[in-house]
């Protein structure tokens, strides 16, 4: 039941959001159609001289200060109309302020919308924020996050959005969908019928009155139990997806990068005694517990703070780099075995960081062979990186 009328309520809205940008294409009337047209743009634009027709404006400030005989259109930052204006308004911008009569349909999109002054035609509205204080005179269509209508309206009101205040007289219907909250003011009358759509019941006091009565549809957009674990799921399954890969892609570009690095690693496994392997896991997993206890104790004396994240960045750099080399030396196992190939490829990392990966989600044994092979690389890398800072052999330097 939930998901038919989650469904509906976005086929409205689909609907709603076409016929508002249809209502906003359209061509506004022509008041004054012999009288010439002007067109301004300026950053900061001041339009003080009154137009006997129509007039355009542009800038990243546009103010308007004497009054126009035909439509006023205007794009910019913010916008401000202090004039009257015969014809419509055609108003985008981030802030727009309507603070004069108008004497046709008003249309606006913008960030937040407010009208001061009565409207002689129709409002058509897309914004986050819509305030009319003004009294509409034809037919409200309003989608936004929070609207209030202060001062009611002579036509037909709909409104989309989430928070959705009214006030005043309606003499048409009012026809709501919201998210979120809707609430009547004290004396607000609806001479025709109120149909709404939200997750609760609007807050309409003893002193409000609605003559054709009220039509309310629960409309609940939180997730039921069983959607709510469907994404829960697929989020779990997109983060690990998302993990995967980015490990299969940087375990590939090490081992084909550095291919001589990832043959030393494998070397140390396979070449050494059991007594070494042993030995060269207990390092990786001494410096991968110890670093951490280190690292506090440093952060603790305000001397050694900035010796405590240089060890937090290297230790960070060490357990990333020991992960992937997990993967790697687990692919290179599997080359040497079926195979029969000591020369580590790109496609042994990414291979082998796929097995670790789908290995490493099985309870109990994933868990332990990454632990495993995690610690082991963690080992192998700091004895060969000494080794290469204290070079014994003639060749250390080759595998890097």
């Amino acid at each position: 039941m939930h998901i038919d009328t989650s469904a509906r309520i976005l086929s409205v809205m689909k609907r709603a959001l076409v016929a508002l940008l249809i209502s906003l294409l359209l061509p506004m009337n022509a008041f004054a159609a012999g009288a010439a047209s002007s067109f301004s743009v300026a950053r900061s634009l001041l339009a003080a001289s009154s137009s006997p027709g129509n007039a355009y404006a542009a800038g990243v400030s546009v103010v308007l200060t004497a009054p126009v005989a035909g439509d006023f259109s205007a794009f910019g930052g913010s916008i401000v109309t202090a004039a009257k204006v015969a014809g419509d308004e055609l108003l985008v911008a981030g802030s727009i302020s309507s603070r004069a009569k108008i004497g046709g349909d008003f249309r606006a999109v913008g960030g937040s919308i407010t009208i001061g002054e009565p409207v002689a035609g129709d409002l058509v509205a897309l914004g986050l924020s819509v305030h009319d204080a003004g009294r509409v005179a034809g037919s409200i269509f309003i989608v936004a996050a929070n609207t209030t209508l202060a001062n009611g309206a002579s036509g037909a009101v709909t409104i989309y959005g989430n928070n959705i205040s009214l006030a005043g007289d309606f003499a048409g219907n009012v026809d709501i969908v919201a998210s979120g909250r809707i609430t009547l003011s004290a004396s607000t009358t609806i001479k025709g019928k109120l149909f709404y759509e939200a997750p609760e019941k609007a807050v309409i006091p003893v002193s409000a009155m609605i003559t054709g009565g009220i039509t309310y549809t629960n409309a609940s957009y939180l997730p039921d139990i069983g959607t709510s674990r469907i994404l829960a799921l697929v989020s779990v399954g997109f983060f690990l997806f998302a993990r995967i890969l980015g490990a299969l892609i940087l375990a590939g570009l090490l081992a084909g990068l550095f291919p001589r690095l990832a043959e030393a690693v494998v070397e140390r496994a396979y070449a050494e005694r059991l007594r070494s392997v042993l030995l060269t896991m207990l390092l990786g997993f001494a410096i991968l517990v110890a670093t951490p206890v280190l690292i506090i104790l440093l952060a603790l004396t305000f001397v050694g703070i900035g010796l405590a994240l240089l060890l937090l960045l290297m230790y960070a750099m060490l357990a990333f780099f020991a992960f992937l080399y997990a993967g790697i030396l687990l692919g290179s196992v599997f080359a040497r075995q079926f195979a029969k190939r000591e020369i580590v490829l790109w496609r042994d990392g990414v291979f082998g960081m796929l097995a670790l990966s789908l290995a490493a989600l099985v309870p109990l044994i994933g868990p332990f062979i990454l632990f495993f092979l995690t610690v082991f690389s963690a080992g192998a890398l700091l004895l060969i990186f000494f080794n290469f800072a204290f070079p014994h052999e003639e060749h250390t330097s080759e595998l890097l």
